[in-house]
């Protein structure tokens, strides 16, 4: 199951940086004992976090699922912006933050991360 992005969609969502503001859905699925390692990914995350302009603004664990099939439950969400994708992508490429990676890749089985845009305000 995949966990980590690949270069190759990295690549990709930096050439379709419209320079805006967004913000990326977390989905995440735990190994057994996984929890204590991402917690401590996300407390020294939060040092490159603030250092490119990100912010967490939700972070919650997965319940029951109200519409979902066999499987599809997730053990946490986090919902996190970004003051845009290339700040994100310097995020992800600062050597630092690299060497902090191996928690949460170790402390996950599966994860989701979806960048999202806002919907535009239509007339009515």
């Amino acid at each position: 199951m995949a966990v980590d992005p690949h270069e190759a969609v990295l690549q990709e969502l930096g050439a379709q940086d419209p320079g805006e503001p967004f913000v990326m859905l977390n989905l995440l699925r735990f190994v057994p004992d996984g929890r204590a390692s991402y917690e401590e990914y996300s407390r020294r995350a939060a040092v490159f976090l603030r250092r490119y302009g990100g912010e967490l603004l939700y972070a919650g664990d997965g319940d029951t699922p109200l519409v979902a099939e066999q499987g599809q439950a997730w053990d946490a969400v986090l919902l996190v912006r970004y003051p845009s994708r290339e700040a994100f992508l310097r995020m992800v490429t600062d050597p630092g933050y690299k060497e902090i990676t191996r928690l949460r890749s170790r402390a996950l089985t599966e994860a989701v991360l979806q960048p999202t845009t806002p919907w535009t305000r239509r007339a009515t």
